[in-house]
């Protein structure tokens, strides 16, 4: 497997924008320009999106421990090929068989590319900037760049896998809504949308609340979560997953 990404900056905020995964046929290496000939007929190619809660990611050659801007990189909008992370292992074990030769797409609720974000007030700052993400008035951060348009963002493929977590702040209502409406979105056009979830709700009701487990987990569950990712991507399309 092959990652490619696209970084953007603004404010001295870096952003991943775009992010793709190639699983290769066997003895196939790509590079960037093959994927951009690829994704010129993402019908074909593209089979399905991942939306996860945000990324760190880090192009080949560079070092996830500052930031990109310190290291000289240089924005360019193109593609990169990027340094594998615990989840990219996992998607790897997972689409290996199953998906040869095709393409998948990862989206994030909040494209800012930081490390443990979930620690910091950037969260706080998202939930006011969902908040006035239709109106007129200036959000705090790049709302292209950071967010979705969720009543109207474009879905490739033919599923939606929602791995982008279950638990929200009771002040964070806005992104609990935003997560739904990415979800019925998916629905609205035709897309098949799939999750892990556990006892506490059913699948309809994981849409309602916005309960989708996260495929990678820290401590005990995370062997749990990981063999239930896995298990969903045993067929093509995935399917819906209940830990057992």
């Amino acid at each position: 497997m092959q990652i490619f990404g696209k970084f953007d900056t603004k404010f001295d905020d870096e952003f991943l924008v775009q992010h793709y995964l190639y699983i290769n046929e066997d003895d196939e290496t790509i590079s960037a320009k093959d994927l951009e000939e690829k994704l010129k007929k993402k019908r074909k190619h593209v089979v399905g999106t991942i939306f996860l809660y945000h990324p760190f990611m880090t192009p080949v050659g560079y070092k996830p421990t500052s930031s990109l801007t310190s290291q000289g990189y240089e924005f360019n909008g193109q593609f990169d090929e990027l340094l594998f992370d615990d989840f990219s292992n996992l998607v790897y074990q997972a689409t290996k068989n199953l998906y040869k030769g095709k393409i998948i797409e990862i989206k994030y609720l909040f494209g800012l590319n930081e490390a443990k974000l979930d620690d910091t007030i950037a969260i706080d700052k998202f939930a006011v900037d969902i908040d006035l993400y239709y109106s007129n008035q200036l959000t705090l951060f790049d709302k292209e760049m950071n967010y979705h348009d969720a009543l109207n963002i474009p879905i490739s493929g033919k599923w939606v896998f929602m791995g982008v977590g279950h638990k929200y702040q009771l002040q964070h209502k806005g992104i609990k809504e935003y997560v739904k409406n990415i979800a019925l979105q998916a629905q609205k056009l035709g897309k098949e949308v799939v999750f892990i979830y556990d006892r506490n709700h059913n699948d309809t009701e994981c849409i309602e609340n916005s309960y989708f487990l996260a495929p990678t987990s820290p401590g005990k569950a995370k062997d749990t979560r990981a063999y239930a990712f896995k298990g969903a991507f045993m067929t093509n399309p995935p399917q819906k997953t209940r830990l057992q």
